[in-house]
């Protein structure tokens, strides 16, 4: 169960995370690119992020319709071993970074709601035909004129009956995760990962340890569970 905690904003938070029992430390930690969210750091500050995460936590950056340069550039000057990409990137865009990144993991964001996966379906094909599927597909609610970050869930039950996790990249679950739905969340879709960023903030914004912990411990702990449920 690969876990991670998205809008880590300063060093002394990515510090007190990569200092955790491995057993309680998230995979991966987001670095938040996008002007429009709260979330969001500057290269500077997420330079020395990257820095305190050491080996021990993946740094990943997460970007909404910035140009390709952009994204780019920051892969490169940082390091990132993998890209987020919250917005309408087209799969054509998704050629264009795999051919200027080479070897760098591409997650695709995709938001979902009760009308079905007929969409994400149709991308998934026009990505195979630019050779440019992504890695994994992180799955958010769909809200109208949001990119993500809203704390609502997609629909779990849809997912567990649609998503076809044979044929599609891996599924990370994301959308209004927290420490007390986690476990269920994990237990009633199975996916591949899960994403949390508000679940586990305290009130001024700061992430909240205790919380990232038993984020962590919850989702994992459900996961085993799951694989060692007795199958038909």
């Amino acid at each position: 169960m690969w876990v991670k905690v998205c809008g880590i904003r300063d060093q002394p938070a990515a510090i007190a995370l990569a200092n955790l029992p491995a057993g309680d430390r998230p995979d991966a930690v987001g670095l938040n690119f996008y002007p429009g969210s709260r979330r969001c750091v500057d290269r500077d500050v997420a330079e020395r992020i990257v820095a305190a995460l050491g080996e021990v936590i993946e740094p990943v950056g997460l970007f909404v319709n910035a140009a390709l340069e952009l994204v780019v550039s920051r892969q490169r000057d940082l390091g990132l071993p993998t890209l987020q990409l919250h917005g309408d990137e087209t799969p054509g865009f998704l050629a264009e970074l795999r051919a200027a990144c080479p070897g760098v993991r591409l997650l695709k964001a995709v938001r979902v709601d009760e009308t079905g996966l007929d969409e994400l379906a149709g991308y998934l094909e026009m990505c195979r035909a630019v050779d440019a599927v992504p890695d994994a597909c992180l799955v958010d609610a769909r809200v109208e004129g949001k990119f993500g970050g809203t704390g609502q869930s997609p629909p779990w039950p849809l997912l567990a009956r649609e998503y076809r996790t044979a044929d599609w990249p891996p599924l990370l679950l994301a959308g209004g995760l927290e420490p007390g739905n986690v476990g269920r969340a994990v237990r009633e879709v199975s996916p591949a990962g899960v994403d949390t960023a508000g679940g586990v903030e305290n009130d001024d914004g700061g992430k909240d340890l205790e919380a990232v912990v038993q984020f962590v411990r919850n989702a994992r702990d459900a996961a085993t569970d799951r694989r060692e449920e007795p199958h038909d």
